[in-house]
């Protein structure tokens, strides 16, 4: 029974709620992401995955961000719908996160004993463009999303974390889904409501 109670398949059952909640458009996704955001905090400072850890801490912020956004960020402070990423976003948040990414990985090749600086590096960045679109609803989110999932499967096997990189395998999936069903919702936006109450 304890080992159920570890930090790691405690964040990663949330984690998998969280994506879960997310392509249903419901907005309890965000207080389990913040929850599973705040255990893997603890679960990447022991793996030495220093970005991982920092963007942990940044996903709490954005977690509760995303919860406001979701709930009174819409037209006249009501609930938010899937919309397209303005175009000047799309541009500027590739290379943001593009450069913070050569940044983050060369502070941390240079000042930490990090595992795999530069990917640990590039799928934060990414990671925070990602979530930023999510808090949005912007259907361009999952388009970051894919590939960057890919990549976390074999990031965190690389490091034993096979529970998380098994729940990433997972979030690969849902990211595909996540994508045909806010497709749906942006083409019909007044059935978009439903998922709610779920």
């Amino acid at each position: 029974m304890d080992a159920l109670l570890r930090p790691e398949i405690v964040a990663a059952a949330l984690g998998f709620l969280y994506v879960v909640l997310v392509v249903r458009q419901s907005v309890w996704c965000w207080p389990a992401g913040l929850v599973s955001a705040g255990l893997y905090v603890l679960v990447f400072f022991q793996a030495r995955l220093y970005g991982q850890t920092a963007l942990q801490c940044v996903y709490v912020v954005l977690m509760a961000y995303g919860w406001h956004a979701w709930s009174r960020g819409g037209a006249s402070g009501g609930r938010l719908e899937v919309s397209l990423a303005p175009r000047r976003w799309r541009a500027g948040l590739a290379l943001g996160g593009a450069a913070f990414a050569a940044l983050l990985g060369a502070l941390l090749a240079q000042g930490t004993d990090g595992a795999v600086p530069f990917w640990d590096a590039g799928t934060t960045s990414f990671s925070l463009v990602a979530q930023w679109m999510t808090a949005r609803k912007w259907i361009e989110s999952w388009l970051v999303w894919i590939p960057v999932n890919a990549v976390y499967v074999g990031l965190y096997a690389s490091q034993g974390l096979y529970w998380t990189a098994a729940l990433y395998a997972a979030f690969l999936v849902l990211a595909v889904l996540g994508l045909l069903a806010w497709r749906r919702s942006l083409r019909a936006p007044t059935t978009a409501s439903a998922p709610e109450a779920a």
